[in-house]
């Protein structure tokens, strides 16, 4: 394919490389997206997920929240699929200098990837919201009810970014300082809707932009390179 062979190009003659991924990344590692046909828009819960994973929502009912983020978001036997095993490679060979997720899975650190910036934090930390206590997320996924700190009884709260919450600042700089300083920009797995995240593409400077995903998106007129279909395939093709 004639575009995978120039995104070989384009790779094989940078070192300074980053990505920015969205949730198509971790749908091939089995993870449901929320947009997708088959994703959570399309299971039966009494509210549509935006309105349960909102700030608003976890405070008011926090049973029903964690009823459906057990239930949803913790997939603790994902494994990492060939896109994020093949750009831990590339951080390992200095190429890639960040990944930058929406993703709150942590399959880029299981894959091996060390710069991984998490836009929308991780399940895989939780603190008690009185004490501050850390929890793994098989504390949270084993728990009952609203899960509560087992030193001081408060409850606990996932590290993610809810919505009515504001992303992490530090993270947010940090990310914004990658891309402004990217030779290449590979964007892959994200319909670039959600912001502030989606706004993040503003930044980059470079033009080696590649847009890998299913589905055109509303940036892809921007891009130096498109590569539609599957990422794990692709990136497995690399």
């Amino acid at each position: 394919m004639e575009q995978i062979e120039k995104l070989k190009e384009i790779v094989n003659g940078s070192s300074n490389i980053v990505f920015f991924g969205g949730a198509g990344v971790s749908t091939e590692s089995g993870i449901p997206d929320f947009r997708s046909v088959d994703g959570l828009y399309h299971q039966t819960y009494d509210y549509p997920p935006e309105t349960i994973l909102s700030h608003t929502f976890y405070r008011q009912k926090s049973e029903e929240f964690f009823r459906f983020y057990r239930n949803k978001m913790l997939c603790l036997d994902a494994k990492p699929n060939a896109a994020h095993l093949k750009l831990a490679q590339w951080e390992k060979e200095g190429k890639l200098k960040a990944v930058i997720t929406q993703n709150i899975d942590g399959l880029h650190q299981a894959a091996g990837s060390k710069v991984v910036l998490e836009l929308h934090g991780s399940v895989l930390r939780n603190y008690c919201e009185e004490c501050g206590k850390f929890f793994d997320a098989e504390y949270m996924l084993h728990s009952e009810g609203v899960p509560k700190c087992g030193d001081c009884g408060g409850p606990i709260k996932p590290d993610v970014v809810l919505y009515e919450e504001g992303l992490d600042d530090k993270t947010l700089r940090d990310a914004i300082g990658y891309i402004r300083n990217a030779d290449v920009l590979i964007i892959g797995g994200t319909s670039l809707v959600v912001y502030p995240a989606a706004g993040l593409i503003d930044y980059y400077r470079g033009n080696k932009l590649v847009l890998v995903n299913k589905t055109p998106t509303g940036r892809d007129n921007e891009a130096d390179l498109v590569v539609q279909g599957s990422i794990g395939e692709i990136f497995a093709a690399l």
